[in-house]
């Protein structure tokens, strides 16, 4: 698809790496860009910081199946969808007081994700295909165990991609996948130790992916790592994550 002149709906887009996709879908001219947040609020305000009138800030929770529904019913001019909308709550699946975390985590980054492609199908299909983009983890390809609910949601979420761009295939939509790893943004504030990569470069690193349709993308540095290390020697690498929740104990 083309990146210039399409509409396109980021969510979870006043800050990090969903602001970083808005100011590239600006950049390389998007007509309009629905800038999606839980709370109006805070979308306004991103939306007014980019001092752009392309830019509709909508309220969007997509844990909230109404707020998916009334998102598809008013953007239908959408052809280009960015799944970035997230929750990571930094939780152990054993040592958390309960599972509601793990609940949300798996309802934002899976179905939440799920919710917004089976609503705008049909607005992508109305609209000549279009693509979708989802952006992932590299705790979606590895397992990570400090990382609690959230690195089996991003792997649920990879899979799902798989099976939606099988069934989305014939209306002409595809789905790229962002492997994301180590990212300058809010829920990536607790890493101290590497380098990090700036939401801008996964931006556009995510709309090359959409424009060239390209099935699942390493976007950084860090993502490439992973990858290569469990092409290498998945055994040692699974250990040396169990021993990242050891030493964090200590």
């Amino acid at each position: 698809m083309n990146i210039q002149g399409c509409t396109a709906i980021v969510t979870g887009a006043n800050r990090g790496i969903g602001f970083g996709f808005v100011e590239e879908l600006l950049d390389q001219g998007a007509a309009r860009v629905y800038l999606a947040s839980r709370k109006l609020t805070d979308a306004e305000e991103a939306a007014k910081s980019t001092g752009d009138a392309r830019v509709v800030p909508i309220q969007l929770d997509v844990t909230k199946h109404d707020e998916v529904a009334a998102a598809a019913a008013r953007c239908t001019d959408v052809d280009l969808v960015v799944n970035n909308a997230g929750a990571f709550h930094r939780q152990t699946l054993l040592e958390a007081p309960d599972m509601d975390f793990a609940r949300n985590e798996m309802d934002t980054n899976y179905f939440g994700m799920l919710a917004m492609v089976r609503a705008f199908a049909p607005v992508l299909k109305a609209n000549g295909g279009g693509a979708i983009v989802n952006v992932l983890s590299a705790g979606g390809i590895c397992a990570v165990p400090n990382m609690g609910g959230y690195s089996p949601s991003k792997f649920a979420a990879r899979a799902a991609s798989d099976c939606l761009r099988a069934e989305l295939e014939p209306q002409g939509t595809h789905i790229a996948a962002l492997i994301v790893g180590s990212v300058d943004t809010r829920m990536a504030e607790h890493v101290t130790w590497q380098a990090k990569s700036s939401p801008r470069d996964i931006g556009k690193a995510g709309l090359m992916a959409a424009a060239r349709k390209v099935d699942e993308l390493d976007t950084d540095p860090h993502a490439e790592s992973v990858r290569a290390f469990l092409a290498r020697d998945p055994y040692t690498l699974k250990r040396a994550m169990a021993k990242a929740l050891h030493d964090g104990r200590r």
